[in-house]
């Protein structure tokens, strides 16, 4: 077995180092799965908002989480601080062409393990009243003034 000098093993699997051009770090799942990055514009950011709902289900998962990233909405089961969600398979996720999501909020007193209401609010002025769990939508409010604005 061969061995550098200190003592330690040639062949250790390395969970970190350093070169001159920084820390290279070994990342976990969660932070690697990341959903896929919105282009960077200089003309102004795009607002991440997160929204959260606890559905009381029995199987002791009941939190839940919506966020935006830019044009894209994504919807999880949430597990705490201390374990990590599994990005790589949303529960939902909508992709929006025409105008991006600014801000998103639960229905708590309607909210159920089978069912869930979402209200989304988009940059144009539309309001839609969707459903994750059931992967349904619902309503959209002020359809009409996103056509006149465009005008």
């Amino acid at each position: 077995m061969a061995t550098e000098g200190g003592g330690k093993e040639m062949n250790e699997i390395k969970t970190q180092f350093t070169t001159r051009e920084g820390l290279y770090k070994q990342l976990q799942h969660s932070e690697y799965s990341r959903p896929n990055r919105v282009p960077f514009n200089s003309q102004g950011s795009n607002p991440v908002r997160v929204s959260f709902v606890n559905l009381n289900d029995q199987s002791g998962n009941g939190d839940r989480l919506c966020f935006n990233v830019g044009r894209e909405l994504y919807f999880y089961i949430y597990k705490g601080v201390r374990k990590a969600a599994d990005l790589s398979k949303p529960i939902d996720k909508r992709i929006y062409k025409g105008t991006q999501p600014t801000c998103h909020d639960f229905n708590h007193l309607t909210a159920t393990a089978e069912s869930v209401s979402l209200l989304v609010g988009f940059s144009a002025g539309q309001v839609q009243l969707i459903d994750p769990i059931k992967k349904e939508t619902s309503k959209l409010f002020n359809e009409e003034m996103a056509s006149s604005w465009c005008a």
